[in-house]
């Protein structure tokens, strides 16, 4: 009697094993199946977001009064920039202290939007005010004044920046 007891116990363990074990792998598949969804839906909210700020800046920034400033490094830049200043109609409007890593980029070759905004159609003072280092290890600041002429549709002007000068690309 015994021995049947041991028996009957031994084989409802065994089966309430085999069910926990089924039980085990159908969580997995569900946890696997849980986090294919989650990963969908983060990618579903980043392109979302994009859209988003896509939209976003058509409504601040209407083609028609946009600007946008971008700042570059002319290849043959021997000093190390630390910061620039935009100053448009009189009014600052962009001001950036650099990074390595953002120097380092800019070196090789990148381009930065420093600043977009809304103005109206005719001629406008930009001013540009940069600070670094000479490669001697001296300060530098250089300011230069350009116009802008703003025509209906969005402005591009792009500042490439030297060691002795500061050039206007419309």
């Amino acid at each position: 009697m015994r021995c049947w007891l041991k028996a009957i116990f031994l084989g409802i363990s065994m089966f309430g094993l085999s069910l926990a074990a089924y039980g085990q792998e159908v969580s997995r598949e569900q946890i696997k199946g849980l986090d294919e969804q989650v990963q969908e839906i983060k990618s579903d909210v980043l392109r979302i977001a994009a859209e988003l700020h896509q939209l976003e800046e058509k409504l601040l920034y209407p083609s028609n009064t946009q600007v946008a400033v971008f700042v570059s490094l002319a290849n043959d830049t021997t000093f190390r920039l630390d910061s620039v200043e935009i100053q448009l109609s009189g009014k600052p409007v962009a001001h950036h202290i650099y990074t390595f890593k953002e120097l380092e980029a800019l070196q090789k070759g990148g381009v930065q939007r420093i600043y977009t905004g809304n103005i109206r159609t005719g001629a406008h003072d930009l001013q540009v005010i940069i600070t670094g280092k000479s490669a001697g290890g001296a300060d530098i600041q250089k300011t230069d004044r350009f116009m802008v002429k703003k025509d209906v549709g969005p402005k591009i002007v792009e500042l490439s920046l030297a060691t002795n000068s500061i050039a206007l690309k419309e």
